[in-house]
């Protein structure tokens, strides 16, 4: 049952990957670039915890962690770079 219940996670995941793919080449504005990449951070967030809970291992959970403080860092120097033009001062 278990199964079943990962496998149609993963696969709403997956189309939440696929528009937020789509929002990121069709958004008009650069905020909306930037909210559908942190969107897609999220998503894969939880797919990587997703896959540690059907693999039966930590090792996902400690990627997920990782992604997470590389998507954050992210976002927050794309939206500095947009914001005055540079990352560092």
């Amino acid at each position: 049952m278990i199964e079943i219940a990962i496998m149609f996670t993963a696969g709403c995941y997956s189309i939440a990957m696929l528009l937020d793919l789509w929002r990121i080449a069709k958004g008009p504005h650069s905020a909306d670039r930037i909210l559908a990449l942190d969107t897609m951070v999220i998503n894969m967030i939880a797919f990587l915890v997703l896959y540690g809970v059907w693999r039966g291992t930590a090792i996902y959970f400690e990627a997920a962690m990782l992604v997470a403080m590389v998507g954050f860092v992210s976002t927050v120097a794309y939206c500095r770079f947009l914001l005055r033009g540079d990352i560092i001062e």
